[in-house]
């Protein structure tokens, strides 16, 4: 099942990666697409547990990393105001 990286750029110029054990976040999330931080939050986490539930689909179990990404998703969201922009700038390889 092939992973995919993307690098969010946040509202004060930091960058974070968010890691995706399926390419099902594609449909979630793009690179150059732009949201406001709460709907990041919402798309975000709808995407991880979709890619999580691909795993299972899979291989019979979950994805526990999505948990991981999901939980520091919600930190990084924590530090910035609902209604500021958040990028995603590029997929990684």
């Amino acid at each position: 099942m092939p992973e995919v990286r993307f690098q969010l750029e946040w509202p004060d110029g930091q960058s974070s990666t968010l890691y995706s054990p399926s390419t099902v976040i594609l449909e979630y999330l793009k690179p150059g697409d732009s949201f406001r931080v709460s709907e990041l939050e919402s798309l975000g986490v709808r995407a991880l547990r979709a890619a999580s539930e691909r795993v299972r689909a899979r291989y019979g179990f979950a994805c526990t990393r999505t948990d991981e990404e999901e939980s520091q998703l919600r930190q990084w969201i924590a530090r910035y105001k609902p209604d500021q922009n958040v990028r995603v700038i590029s997929q990684l390889p």
